[in-house]
């Protein structure tokens, strides 16, 4: 819903901050709590005559609240939300000439039962913060991701060319095991993302559920993938049971219901505040390591598909619904605004700056998921095709860093338009076009861009042997 606001004003209002604010503000107003609804009606115009006003959020238009609220002689005017705070717009246009501001539902509560119905209030803006640190430790998550999972897809390639197609190599192949995403697969994942995207917009009451039972299931597959793997490293405590006709490492199984627990317990608790975004952190670094090694780009050209596609995806859907959705606006922020404690596909960090201005904004900086999955599969590539033809991992670095500056770039922007950012418009160029510029340096930009049949076979015990 578009709001309407002339002067754009933000405000603080915590009971236990008001009379701080009182004693600082020169602009005070006698508080007249009167929550109207839709059918409330301040009668006469010394109902509501140089008095500050609390009305409900409600369905009408900030601008049509201040209005009234203006025609009866209010001189501020204060909506009481019960859902996210975001700072009200504003519109020259509009004849209005008092202020609004939008507090917490219950803000509002605890002043009435504390102070009362009659006090004596002030308005109080305080600076914006330039940066926040939390942004460093979703930088940290990133680039740990990022890094880490194209490290492991390169390894499990290495190890694959190590052990050769013996007939006796099977062992562990379970393990290694890849999906490929081909141009055609990756035209129909983009699909498949834009349905439900659209399915969610209209059914998110219904599919929000369906969305946190799938990331559950992953995360405990993926968790599991992870720490196994570390698990196996260590010669201790192999002891097996049989069950099933299988031989069972006490370990994993105890393993396996640790990953579980941890899942249950974010899905039970995951609207926590305090501390169940440790645990969506924790679970989605594991989902995004494990996919960026599980899935396999056999390409650059599926990578440019894929992220081009994904490009015009999140330009399409920020920049453009708007003008088709009129009523709801853009999906992005109809998503934004249910996104904090509904939906798993993104990594949260609380704001870490020190101003009071935090208290009024969104609790959490976020970063999607798909931030990180999608540009970390074209790292893992880039790994991948470092292996194959023993180029020195002159790709991976590069990438890696490439990935690194349009983390920066997004910030930078995120800072300066003061508005939060699709990533990937800033990630995919970023990302993209450093690895062209290697590939045409190296003289590689056909085989990098049909994917490599020339392959490094490593013997134990003889030189390396390069193979068509």
């Amino acid at each position: 819903m578009q709001i309407f606001l002339l002067p754009v004003l933000w405000a603080w209002l915590c009971g236990c901050c008001f009379f701080f604010l009182f004693l600082q503000h020169p602009f005070t107003l006698t508080l007249f709590l009167c929550l109207l609804d839709s059918e409330g009606d301040p009668g006469t115009d010394d109902y509501i005559k140089d008095k500050a006003i609390v009305v409900k959020r409600g369905n009408c238009t900030f601008l049509e609240k201040a209005e009234i609220a203006q025609r009866f002689g209010a001189k501020l005017l204060l909506v009481a939300s019960e859902t996210s705070i975001r700072s009200p717009g504003g519109n020259k246009t509009q004849n209005l000439t008092i202020p609004i501001a939008l507090v917490r539902d219950a803000d509002i509560k605890d002043l009435e039962q504390t102070l009362g119905r009659n006090v004596s209030v002030g308005l109080y803006s305080p600076p914006q913060p330039i940066f926040d640190y939390s942004l460093v430790i979703i930088f940290l998550i990133a680039m740990f991701c990022v890094s880490l999972g194209g490290y492991w897809s390169g390894r499990a390639e290495l190890e694959k060319l190590k052990r050769g197609p013996s007939p006796g190599s099977n062992e562990s192949l379970s393990d290694e095991e890849t999906l490929t995403l081909t141009p055609l697969s990756a035209v129909i994942f983009v699909s498949f993302c834009c349905i439900m995207l659209v399915l969610m917009y209209f059914f998110y009451k219904w599919l929000v559920y369906v969305v946190i039972t799938i990331f559950c299931i992953a995360s405990v597959s993926s968790m599991y993938s992870c720490l196994s793997a570390l698990l196996k490293k260590i010669p201790y405590g192999q002891c097996r049971f049989t069950c099933w006709n299988r031989a069972l490492e006490v370990r994993l199984v105890f393993l396996f219901l640790f990953c579980v627990a941890l899942s249950v317990t974010w899905a039970v608790f995951r609207n926590n505040e305090s501390w169940a975004w440790i645990l969506q952190n924790i679970l989605g670094i594991s989902f995004c390591l494990n996919f960026i090694r599980t899935l396999k780009m056999p390409n650059f050209k599926s990578c440019v598909i894929l992220l081009g596609l994904l490009l015009l995806y999140d330009v399409f859907f920020v920049f453009i619904t708007p003008y088709i959705t009129k009523v709801r606006g853009s999906i992005f922020y109809f998503f934004k605004k249910n996104i904090v404690f509904q939906l798993p596909v993104v990594f949260k960090v609380p704001r870490l700056d020190l101003s009071p201005a935090v208290l009024c904004m969104r609790p959490f900086s976020l970063l999607g998921f798909g931030d990180v999955v999608v540009p970390g599969l074209l790292v893992a590539y880039c790994n991948r095709f470092d292996v194959q033809t023993s180029s020195s991992s002159v790709y991976f670095i590069f990438c890696t860093i490439a990935y690194g500056a349009g983390m920066v770039l997004t910030f930078v922007c995120l800072i300066l338009m003061k508005k939060a950012q699709p990533a990937l418009l800033y990630l995919v160029p970023c990302t993209l076009i450093p690895c062209v510029l290697v590939a045409l340096y190296r003289k590689e930009m056909k085989k990098f861009w049909n994917g490599n049949s020339y392959q490094v076979r490593r013997n134990f015990s003889g030189p390396e042997t390069p193979t068509c």
